[in-house]
């Protein structure tokens, strides 16, 4: 048993580095098996699909990102700087681990209902991360006296769910769209380099956190 789950491991170990060096596109369950030095069928024993596989290397993302979450915000003290730390974290992740980050957030490929497994599903590791961006939003206003936003009426404000979707919509479409150097084009900056966080991404994501929390000094 030891053995076996050594070997389930080292398909998702091989599968992680491949999706970080080689992009989601490389997570074939034969180039899988190749490197890992077993047979190419040998990954059906633990993962009944393809797409078993690519959600268990994708909970592996989830993990470290949550991990670095918990770096960011161990020496912070208000909701809205634990906000500014996760949001940073977010996207510096997103430009460092490209690969990883495009599949971590396609549970419409990975295990949806179209792909059983007898295995936690992969939104059940997005759901927290989402939920800490909840409550974080929620104890934002509750710091700030739930004041109602400039120009919003009393009552009408988006509840925290809503304000946090948008939130992470925001940074998702930072994320990718300077990865894909189109905010460069529209800001007239450089290409990106690599996974430098430039400081036109800090701007971004400043400008981004205003719209939806407020200025810090509001």
């Amino acid at each position: 048993m030891e053995a076996e789950s050594s070997l389930r491991e080292r398909l998702i170990d091989v599968g992680v580095d491949l999706v970080i060096t080689e992009g989601s596109a490389s997570l074939g369950l034969r180039e899988i098996a190749r490197r890992a030095g077993v047979s190419h069928g040998a990954p059906r024993r633990y993962f009944p699909t393809h797409h078993a596989l690519l959600s268990a290397i994708a909970r592996r993302g989830f993990a470290d990102l949550g991990a670095r979450f918990e770096a960011v915000v161990a020496d912070t003290a208000s909701s809205r700087a634990q906000l500014d730390a996760l949001a940073r974290a977010y996207v510096a992740y997103a430009l460092e681990h490209r690969g990883m980050f495009e599949l971590m957030f396609r549970h419409d490929l990975l295990d949806s209902e179209k792909h059983p497994s007898d295995r936690p599903r992969l939104r059940e590791s997005t759901l927290p991360l989402f939920d800490l961006i909840v409550g974080l939003v929620a104890r934002c206003r509750t710091e700030k006296g739930a004041k109602a936003r400039q120009g919003t009426k009393a009552g009408a404000e988006p509840t925290p769910p809503v304000v946090a979707a948008a939130l992470w919509s925001n940074l998702h479409g930072i994320a990718q769209l300077w990865a894909w150097d189109s905010l460069q084009l529209a800001l007239g900056a450089p290409p990106s380099d690599g996974a430098r966080v430039s400081v036109q991404v800090d701007q971004l994501v400043t400008a981004v956190l205003d719209a939806h929390l407020g200025p810090v000094d509001a």
